[in-house]
């Protein structure tokens, strides 16, 4: 279902979430909010990804249980859409808490994760923390992270592709450079850099370099 007419100054966002109820109940608190506009829904992975191309959100609201069944369902959407359009930010609205799946969901690119139980203050707070490419977890996911961070090393934090985008930036590659040895654009090799220095918590490519040396990445 796509809702148009969205003002260029809005942030745009795409509902995935299987319960066409709930979606419709959302919509109707997030459009409250004048800068909020709900420009597309979707229940399965097929339709979210079509309904994304063609309306070019800046938020996926994103729920982790599909219409097919299992948890993975939302988490294998999430690495193709923060894979495809870079861009848009995936904020995870879920009932699952569960310290591996907000690891993995960050691990798949989500800028953010929240449970269904938020209060609506803290669920538009983490929209537009989004919107503005910043990360948002409520207090319960957001320890989640943390526990995880202190338990395992940084080469299980990093994905595969992560740790050969940081091995060619030790190198002193370009992020042109970096995308042509990979394969991808260098736009995605930006959204890359980006979840990296979250994950080791720095905010320079020498900081990145440094700290993946140190932890054992590189």
């Amino acid at each position: 279902m796509v809702i148009p007419d969205a003002q260029p100054d809005q942030v745009r966002i795409v509902l995935v979430d299987d319960h066409a109820i709930f979606r419709q109940g959302i919509r109707s608190i997030l459009e409250r909010e004048r800068d909020l506009k709900v420009v597309g829904e979707a229940s399965t992975t097929g339709e979210a990804l079509v309904v994304v191309s063609r309306e070019h959100p800046t938020v996926v609201l994103l729920d982790l249980k599909l219409s097919i069944g299992t948890d993975t369902d939302g988490l294998n959407l999430c690495e193709q859409l923060t894979s495809r359009h870079p861009e848009v930010g995936v904020l995870v609205l879920t009932t699952f808490l569960d310290d591996a799946l907000v690891v993995e969901a960050v691990q798949r690119g989500a800028r953010g994760y929240v449970v269904k139980d938020v209060d609506t203050t803290e669920l538009v707070r983490s929209i537009r923390a989004v919107a503005r490419d910043e990360s948002a977890f409520d207090s319960r996911s957001a320890a989640a992270v943390v526990r995880s961070m202190r338990a395992e090393p940084a080469q299980t934090v990093l994905t595969e592709r992560e740790s050969k985008v940081v091995g060619l930036l030790a190198r002193g590659l370009s992020n042109k450079d970096i995308g042509a040895r990979l394969y991808i654009s260098e736009t995605t090799v930006k959204f890359h850099l980006r979840n990296i220095m979250r994950k080791l918590n720095v905010s320079t490519r020498t900081e990145v370099v440094y700290e993946a040396t140190k932890l054992g990445v590189l």
